[in-house]
């Protein structure tokens, strides 16, 4: 089987690079070259951004074709100039058009598609990859749609998935702050159950629109997997009203001075979580919390890039000082 993975060098396409490989599958990966791929791949530098940036593939043909893209510029040329049997294009649930909905199947309502090629800011992320949707779907060969949520494991450089395992380990006082928000609603994959299962829809040639989220799970209930990762000696954690939160400057979800895994927006709290009943009839399987946790915490220990998400040892011991 020859694959071709645009992208493949960083967090999800790696995964699924390395998956392949393992596999057995012939795999080629086309990205920029600003990370080094995996090993067993054969590798193409070229920029999609530039109007040749397929053209050392236009005379090949693949039998499956694999694209990460954000960008639905990117994605419409990739449909119109590569020939494949199989494309599989990994969108989101960020293309739902409701985010107060917790467990939205794939007949759910879309957000408006992107009027445009190019994706300038995070704002119009659902937008973009409705877009990309939409070419995958007016292409000639018979295609697949991905719909992950949130994205966790090593390799995640965001340090959403990483931040609690990683505080619990290093934590600052005697209990870790937290949100107390414990029903809030997370759904976290791991990013090599994600990578797999795209293998396998790409072997079987499964064809058709899929959410593949993590179990929705309860913050509380993440929480306690994520102290369980970090040994028997991490602390409790202490729930933080989320009124002192927002006046301490705190941010949900992820970026600097935050508390990830949680939404501070009713209009968003059910955005991360999905519908994967027709994922798992087709293979999707997903392990433990604690599993993921403990994995992406060996990645912490090693980190040599700034955790993007998370408060500082400085921060939240300024945040602690507000519940004295």
């Amino acid at each position: 089987m020859k694959l071709l993975l645009l992208g493949g060098t960083a967090f999800l396409g790696r995964a699924i690079a390395t998956e392949a490989v393992a596999r057995g599958i012939e795999v080629t990966c086309l990205a920029r070259g600003t990370s080094a791929p995996p090993s067993g791949v054969a590798f193409v530098t070229a920029d999609r951004d530039e109007p040749d940036g397929l053209s050392s593939l236009a005379t090949l043909h693949w039998d499956t074709v694999i694209d990460v893209s954000r960008q639905p510029g990117q994605v419409r040329q990739a449909v119109r100039e590569l020939s494949t049997d199989h494309f599989v294009f990994i969108s989101t649930t960020s293309v739902y058009a409701y985010g107060d909905r917790l467990e939205q199947d794939e007949s759910s309502p879309l957000l408006p598609a992107l009027d445009g090629d190019v994706m300038t800011d995070m704002s119009t992320y659902g937008p973009a990859k409705v877009a990309c949707e939409e070419a995958v779907r007016a292409a000639s060969s018979p295609s697949t749609i991905i719909r992950p949520g949130l994205i966790g494991g090593p390799g995640d450089t965001s340090a959403r998935s990483g931040y609690y395992p990683w505080r619990f380990a290093h934590p600052t006082g005697e209990d870790v702050l937290v949100p107390d928000d414990p029903d809030f609603p997370c759904a976290l994959i791991d990013v090599d159950d994600l990578a797999a299962w795209t293998v396998t829809v790409a072997e079987k040639r499964i064809t058709g629109t899929y959410n593949a989220t993590g179990r929705t799970t309860g913050l509380a209930e993440v929480l306690d997997a994520a102290r369980r990762a970090a040994g028997d000696q991490a602390p409790p954690p202490r729930p933080v009203p989320v009124e002192i939160l927002r006046a301490a400057g705190v941010a949900s979800w992820m970026g600097p001075r935050s508390l990830p895994l949680w939404i501070d927006d009713p209009a968003d709290r059910c955005g991360a979580t999905a519908n994967t009943d027709a994922a798992q009839a087709r293979g999707l399987t997903t392990r433990p919390l604690v599993e993921t946790f403990t994995r992406v915490l060996e990645y912490e220990e090693e980190r040599d890039v700034p955790r993007r998400a998370g408060l500082s040892d400085l921060e939240e011991t300024e945040l602690r000082s507000r519940l004295a």
